[in-house]
């Protein structure tokens, strides 16, 4: 079984991811606390979510690249997935959190803003988007599922920043000019990012569960492949094709009709001219299984 090879880059991106969090979990909290930010209190909390999900993905994306063994004769490409199934579930507790911080907040007189606090939502904000603009760009090229959600965890949080960043900064502008109603900016923005990240939870969620669950590749996947095998002049009909998603590469099963007299020599060459046409064009194929039928010329005039 052949193995799609994975660089080193996911690998450090999934340290760097973790490493970054960290600190972020620890500023964004010792901040929030200190000048009491509930959408920046909250937003560090959800950091703290964010270094598990970190850990899960690089520890699946480790499992992931073992090769194939006695007992996991197609890989372990699904530990990816899990790791993906993870962090929807943190950022779906995550979202519940901070609605429930926010709304709290509305029953309570409000905080004086912080410029302090700004200044951390800022920096958070800039941080995350560098984060998720570098490992979606990795987790695309390598297809690697953890690295993917992680990316996506990293929107989360940009989301929740540039929230925290405008609620702070009118707050601030309320304190300043004295307008009661701006001072409730910051619960308001975290409102606003509990509804971002559970689509983004549930977007994740969905995209892990129809991996586990062996969902098809996309029509227009099948009708790639299926031009790459007629493209083999032997083969007659396609009787079927099947291909799923194992993680970070595909898996393809296909039934074809071939003339019925051929030796086992020249159906042994047809099958290896199928493969190579697949994997030749998809880099991420790890593996392609055929079974070939026989094909008679007076079978099709009935």
């Amino acid at each position: 079984m052949k193995q799609v090879v994975q660089s080193k880059a996911p690998i450090i991106a999934a340290w760097i991811s973790l490493i970054s969090n960290i600190v972020l979990t620890i500023l964004k909290i010792v901040v929030g606390t200190i000048f009491h930010s509930p959408v920046l209190l909250a937003d560090g909390y959800h950091n703290a979510g964010d270094v598990v999900a970190s850990g899960a993905a690089l520890t699946s994306m480790r499992i992931s690249q073992r090769p194939a063994d006695d007992d996991h004769p197609y890989g372990h490409g699904k530990a990816e997935v899990i790791s993906s199934a993870i962090v929807a579930i943190i950022l779906g507790v995550a979202a519940i959190y901070i609605a429930y911080e926010s709304v709290s907040a509305f029953f309570q007189a409000p905080e004086k803003a912080s410029i302090i606090a700004f200044g951390t939502a800022i920096i958070s904000l800039v941080w995350k988007q560098v984060l998720y603009v570098y490992t979606i760009r990795i987790g695309k090229r390598t297809n690697s599922k953890g690295l993917i959600a992680t990316a996506y965890d990293h929107l989360a949080d940009v989301y929740a920043s540039l929230a925290a960043v405008v609620g702070i900064g009118l707050a601030l502008v309320g304190d300043f000019y004295h307008i009661q109603i701006l001072s409730y900016g910051d619960p308001i923005a975290g409102i606003i990012v509990t509804v971002l990240v559970f689509k983004l939870a549930y977007e994740i969620g969905k995209e892990a569960m129809d991996t586990l669950m062996e969902k098809s590749v996309s029509q227009q996947r099948l009708d790639e492949f299926t031009t790459l095998i007629l493209a083999v002049p032997e083969v007659k009909r396609i009787d079927r094709l099947r291909a799923r998603e194992h993680g970070h590469y595909v898996l393809v099963d296909i039934r074809v009709a071939v003339e019925g007299e051929l030796t086992i020599q020249e159906g042994h060459d047809i099958i290896r001219d199928i493969k190579d046409n697949i994997m030749r064009q998809h880099h991420d194929v790890d593996e392609v299984l055929i079974h070939l039928n026989p094909w008679y010329a007076d079978m099709e005039k009935r």
